[in-house]
């Protein structure tokens, strides 16, 4: 599937103006239409006035005008103000993610104050139908997608993260996937499972670098894959972040959860 209609989620948050950035950037790079969407919710109890920053909201559409028409890209302004009380940034974003290949958002709790920012990501990841790329609160990642990292786990969550972000894979100048395995792993079966899916990115073109790393009793896999990532100046994560939990629902996988909560570099989930 080819990446043509980009979906970004606009907030007054610090790192609005990267993010929007990045957004331009891939939207260029596969010739996509952009799309920025604000968004206006109302919480229960609240009073319905003076709680959007109108001042903020003019100058971000001010911004991606600006910026994207600088681009020469194909973009358009949407503000979404869902006259239901109770309706959430996340049900706004999951609404009109149903049209469009790839859902850019910020990392989540980037500002507490912000009403019309925030949202929730395991129900936002569960119910869009499309990859969502979750850019860090602080620094600058223009070009990502040049150089990316798979995180990979032979199984469903992996294979549809890879697939989903395959579009950017065959544009990106350097690929490297990486598979964590115990210590005793003198079997090779994690290498045997990191061969498989690189044969299958080479079949779409895709050349990428197979990597065994070995955990350790002194670092947790998450902190192991953002060491692994900063060493090789991976400017994106491909990861499945999605696991089953113990009641029978889909949470964040804790190596997800950790990556989210301690991230460097922008990251590509699916579901």
């Amino acid at each position: 599937m080819a990446l043509k209609d980009i979906l970004l989620h606009i907030d007054h948050s610090p790192g609005y103006p990267e993010r929007l950035e990045l957004a331009i950037n891939l939207a260029r790079t596969h010739e996509a239409h952009l799309k920025g969407v604000h968004t206006i919710s109302h919480a229960y109890y609240a009073p319905r006035e003076g709680l959007e920053p109108e001042g903020g909201a003019r100058q971000a559409e001010r911004l991606f005008t600006e910026k994207s028409a600088q681009a020469g890209i194909s973009a358009e302004w949407l503000s979404i103000d869902w006259n239901v009380v109770g309706a959430t940034a996340t049900e706004i974003l999951k609404s009109h993610a149903h049209y469009t290949d790839l859902l850019i958002v910020g990392q989540p709790g980037a500002d507490a104050s912000e009403p019309n920012g925030s949202f929730d990501l395991t129900s936002l990841g569960l119910g869009v139908g499309c990859p969502l790329l979750v850019v860090p609160r602080t620094g600058a990642f223009p070009r990502a997608g040049s150089r990316v990292m798979i995180a990979w786990k032979s199984g469903r969550g992996a294979l549809r993260s890879v697939n989903d972000a395959m579009p950017i894979l065959e544009k990106s100048g350097h690929v490297n996937v990486v598979t964590v395995c115990s210590a005793g792993d003198d079997d090779g079966i994690g290498l045997n499972d990191v061969r498989s899916i690189c044969s299958h990115l080479a079949r779409h073109r895709v050349h990428a670098e197979c990597e065994r790393i070995f955990a350790g009793s002194d670092i947790t896999v998450g902190d192991l894959l953002l060491n692994h990532a900063f060493e090789q100046k991976i400017d994106l994560f491909v990861i499945g972040a999605y696991a089953g939990s113990h009641r029978g629902g889909v949470v964040l996988s804790p190596v997800a959860k950790h990556l989210m909560n301690h991230m460097t570099v922008p990251l590509l989930i699916s579901h």
